[in-house]
């Protein structure tokens, strides 16, 4: 009797394809890194099953416990389907202005939802977390702190990308918010070509970029190292929502908002080098979007 896999070998592996119309007249090659192709439709499906399941291993979770976690949303989607699979009960604390696709896809995979102010936002959704565990309700995973979080994508993202490009990858360019996909595809990188940049996207003052933070030192995510990252492009909504709309329309590429940011700046790269292999990391699709707006314009 064959042995079939079950949806959790589904997470990884996912494309690498090249943009054909928006770097125009280039010597450069721009490579996105399709995430929205992993089962819960984002990037944060590879932290998700790898936090989950290193806890396991070590014996400090077993099916059955609550698992508490602090989510702007694709995390909270990826742990929520992690653990529908794993067999936990999950509680997710998220800002309210978080869009309603974000929140009944939670939901739909059976977690339980709080949500705390826009005004208290991931700060005060982070406080409420640890408040939680403090009282016993259950276990933080701590997405910020967690070093099962980068380990994901030095075990999966970075090494994809070496295999798919063959190792001519030169720039790695991806947005920061928890941080575990850049903190954890730079080591890799630079593990095993020390030259290849590693680029950074966060959004410039005043900007509400889905995904995307500018932390207030205190928050800082201590997984995250600023000496591996060598460059920090500051990206504007408007911007990263113009570069999303542009990626659906002259690419076929359905994104999301941070997706656009990114791929922002990697264009932003691409006008500062020649004969460059620039990936970027297209984190999710553009579906759970949608009721927010931001592909009127």
């Amino acid at each position: 009797m064959p042995i079939y896999p079950t949806i959790e070998s589904c997470i990884g592996e996912t494309p690498l394809i090249r943009l054909q119309r928006l770097p125009g007249n280039t010597t450069n090659t721009l490579l996105a890194k399709l995430e929205g192709n992993n089962p819960a439709g984002s990037v944060k499906d590879r932290p998700a099953m790898n936090m989950i399941t290193a806890a396991e291993e070590r014996g400090d979770i077993q099916p059955g416990d609550v698992l508490i976690e602090a989510t702007s949303g694709n995390t909270g989607i990826a742990l929520a389907m992690a653990a529908a699979i794993k067999g936990y009960r999950l509680k997710l604390i998220m800002p309210s202005h978080m869009s309603s696709e974000r929140k009944l896809a939670m939901a739909a995979y059976g977690a339980e939802l709080i949500e705390v102010s826009q005004a208290e936002g991931m700060e005060g959704a982070r406080d409420l977390a640890l408040r939680l565990q403090s009282e016993g309700v259950g276990k933080v995973l701590d997405q910020f702190g967690n070093p099962d979080n980068p380990a994901a994508h030095f075990k999966g993202t970075g090494p994809e990308i070496w295999r798919q490009t063959n190792g001519e990858v030169t720039h790695f360019v991806a947005s920061m918010g928890t941080t575990g996909t850049i903190m954890g595809c730079s080591r890799f990188f630079k593990s095993v070509n020390p030259d290849i940049q590693i680029v950074g996207l966060q959004p410039a003052d005043g900007a509400s970029i889905p995904g995307i933070r500018r932390w207030p030192e205190a928050y800082l995510p201590s997984i995250y190292k600023p000496d591996t990252v060598d460059v920090i492009y500051d990206i504007d909504q408007t911007e990263a929502e113009e570069t999303m709309r542009r990626m659906a329309k002259e690419e076929g590429i359905f994104c999301g908002v941070s997706s656009g940011g990114v791929m922002a700046g990697a264009l932003r790269l691409s006008r500062q080098v020649s004969n460059a292999t620039i990936v970027a990391i297209v984190c999710d699709r553009g579906d759970r979007y949608l009721s927010t707006g931001v592909f009127d314009g």
